[in-house]
């Protein structure tokens, strides 16, 4: 029980109450037994003891912020210097640019890439979709015509199915567009004059080629792939009496996007060559030969965006790194100063 300061009975005029720094300072207009007793600890904050009689002890009561790491220093024993505050306002600028920097990449969308051996899509039925478009200015559109063969045995004459013949320069040219299917075996597709009623003495094979593409069209700019790598060749200047052989890989290609929908499209290198071909019966009718072979590579590109985890963390990372460089060399700086003010003042030899 904590004691009890109490005044003289008779005198008119209280002594001046002292708290007392080891104990509390017990405070009772009147007690009673079993009556609680009211005391002032050292900061003068109120507590209860315990019941007069009862012989038990109350200590402090918890106090949560000693768990605080951060203690506050009262403003009035810091000190703010020039160097400080021009060092402050950089560090600002310094965290909003990389923030905002920061900021864009998370909204933005990445694509990762990645390789692998399969078959992208299996429910194709083992066929890709070819689109061509070319345009050759010196054979009739009458003498134009689309042939496919492949190594599963398909030999088609003369492929009329989703194909288009625009004539050119008054019906003497011929722009041939058209949307087919192939095999996924080694094979070939070429534009002559074979499904014509009558051949030709001299065709001309020069042409300018449009668009040959693969599998479905990917509309993503932050993809730069070979999905038209012919797409603008230009043979017009070419030999009226040549044949051309374009060989091509073909390389499946996945893109998903960031819902999971899929795209089956395939990129594709080239070379070619333009010859002149004899046989023992003489020379051999021109033609545009495409002849391809397919990858067992499969190119995935996946767009994907910053995880938010990911984000906070950078952003944590560049406020407190950048506060913490600041400090130190804003400590630096005020420590050499003062050192120098010492020297000036003749107090460091």
């Amino acid at each position: 029980m904590c004691p009890l300061l109490l005044g003289p009975p008779a005198s008119n005029h209280r002594p001046p109450v002292r708290l007392l720094t080891t104990v509390p300072l017990c405070l009772a207009g009147r007690l009673e037994e079993g009556a609680d007793t009211v005391c002032l600890d050292q900061r003068g904050g109120p507590f209860k003891s315990a019941p007069s009689g009862s012989g038990r002890r109350y200590t402090m009561p918890f106090d949560f912020r000693r768990f605080d790491i951060y203690r506050k220093v009262p403003k009035d024993l810091t000190q703010p210097t020039y160097t400080g505050a021009i060092i402050s306002i950089c560090c600002c600028f310094f965290i909003t640019f990389l923030f905002l920097s920061e900021l864009t990449g998370f909204i933005a969308s990445e694509i990762v890439n990645e390789l692998y051996v399969d078959d992208p899509d299996k429910e194709s039925g083992g066929k890709i979709d070819v689109s061509l478009n070319i345009s050759l200015p010196n054979l009739n559109c009458e003498l134009v015509g689309l042939d496919i063969q492949d190594e599963m045995g398909r030999h088609e004459v003369g492929h009329i199915d989703n194909s288009m013949k625009i004539p050119l320069q008054n019906g003497n040219g011929c722009r041939f567009e058209g949307r087919f299917t192939i095999n996924k075996v080694p094979g070939n597709f070429h534009i002559s004059t074979h499904s014509a009623t009558a051949q030709p003495q001299n065709p001309d094979m020069s042409h300018f080629i449009h668009k040959l593409s693969f599998g479905d069209t990917l509309q993503v700019t932050n993809i730069h792939g070979a999905f038209n790598a012919l797409g603008g060749a230009d043979k017009f200047a070419s030999n009226a009496l040549a044949s051309h052989d374009y060989i091509l890989k073909i390389v499946p290609t996945v893109y998903e996007d960031l819902s999971g929908k899929q795209k089956f499209s395939y990129q594709y290198t080239v070379a070619n060559k333009e010859y002149v071909a004899y046989s023992h019966t003489g020379r051999i009718i021109p033609a545009i030969w495409f002849r391809y072979d397919l990858s067992p590579i499969t190119v995935k590109y996946t767009e994907r965006r910053q995880p938010m985890y990911r984000f906070i963390t950078t952003v944590c990372a560049i406020i407190g790194g950048t506060f913490t460089v600041a400090g130190i060399l804003d400590s630096c700086i005020f420590t050499a100063s003062e050192a120098w003010k010492k020297i000036q003042l003749g107090k460091i030899h």
